[in-house]
Order: structure tokens, then sequence, then C-alpha cells
């Protein structure tokens, strides 16, 4: 572990956001995505590390994720983590899905494990749907988000779920379908940010203390 020891600049979190595409915001006309939406919306005094990769499993977030996500932690910080995978996990790849449920559920575990053992604060987002993943994709995201949820529990992680209103949000499927199949515009990321502010992100990132 090598988390930074010199003080932090300000008092704002620092909050670095890790997964896929969708935490990236590709395909949004106006580079926000849902994770510039949600901070300006409710966390404007804090620093964002955009740290999502496109077509990034779970598995492969997990492997970078200590290595990225110390260079933004600052000792005597609000160190803040935000993790959403799973939706290119339950994506098919030579006839089967790329990560089987349980190896999502291990890699998020492993995460939230080292986000405790570094006395990192942690939120995770579940994953959207894929519209050209069809209904088979949205059955396995149905099934493995209340799992992910469960894990987040055990560790006292709040738990935002956005699969099944993204599934039925006419915005987000119709921007999806216009665009790659995947990636919504303006529009579908502006619900996205909407979902996670008032889904648990708005609650969580209040300093401790502050009043309710």
């Amino acid at each position: 572990m090598t988390i930074r020891t010199h003080a932090a600049p300000f008092d704002g979190p620092r909050i670095s956001f890790l997964g896929d595409s969708f935490v990236l915001g590709l395909g949004d006309p106006e580079f926000r995505g849902w994770v510039g939406r949600a901070v300006a919306a409710v966390a404007p005094h804090a620093t964002a590390f955009n740290l999502g990769v496109r077509r990034d499993t779970s598995q492969q977030v997990r492997r970078r994720c200590w290595m990225e996500v110390e260079a933004r932690t600052v000792l005597g910080a609000d160190n803040r983590l935000v993790v959403s995978i799973g939706a290119n996990d339950a994506m098919t790849e030579n006839g089967a899905p790329r990560l089987a449920h349980h190896d999502t559920l291990a890699n998020l575990t492993a995460m939230l494990d080292g986000a405790r053992e570094r006395g990192i604060a942690a939120l995770v987002v579940g994953p959207p749907p894929v519209v050209a993943g069809g209904a088979e994709h949205l059955e396995r995201l149905t099934a493995l988000a209340p799992a992910m949820a469960g894990i987040c529990g055990e560790f006292g992680v709040p738990f935002v779920d956005v699969t099944a209103a993204l599934a039925a949000d006419a915005v987000w499927t119709a921007e999806a379908r216009a665009s790659d199949g995947a990636h919504p515009g303006a529009g579908g990321y502006a619900r996205f940010a909407e979902l996670v502010v008032e889904g648990g992100f708005r609650d969580w990132i209040k300093p401790v203390g502050a009043a309710a």
C-alpha cells in the first residue's frame, strides 16, 4: 500500500470513479457522462478522477484498481471510491458471458475489502443495461444486481441499483439504439446521473458529521 503522505491541498473529497465505458461517459456529446453530472449536482467542491476504461470487465478493473486509486489518494484527505462494474462481464463472447457471476462478485468483494483496508469510503453503482445485449443480457444483470447489493450490505457500503430503471427508460434505450447499441447520449447519461444522485450518492458524499 503506497498512500502518499503529504497533506491534502483543500478540504473537498477526492473521488476515484472506477469502471468501464459507462463510467467514462462514452457517447456523451457533452463529455460529462453520469459521473460529471452527478459530481456537478451535489459535489462541485470535489476532485473527481474518472478511471473508466472501455470494454473492461470487473477482472480488468480489479487488476488496475489500487495502482490507479492509490496514485490519487492523499493521507489525511477525504478519499472516496465509486465502483461500477458488471455490464461487460454479462456480455456474451464466444457463446458465453465474458465473466461468470461468481467471478464478478469475487472481484467486487476484493475491491471493497481493499477499500476497507485502506480506510477509503466506497459506493457501488450497479451495472447499466446494454440494449444491444438483448433480453438475456438484461436477465443476467437483473440477477447480478441483487447479489452485488448483498455484498455491499456485508461491507456497509451503499449500492445504487440502476439496471431496471434504465432498461425501462425511453430516453436511455432510444439514444443507445441510435448510437452503438450500448451507450446513450446526453439525455441517457442525465437520467443515469439522477438515479445515482437520488439513489445514495447525495447522502454518501456529505462530509462526516454534516446535517441531514
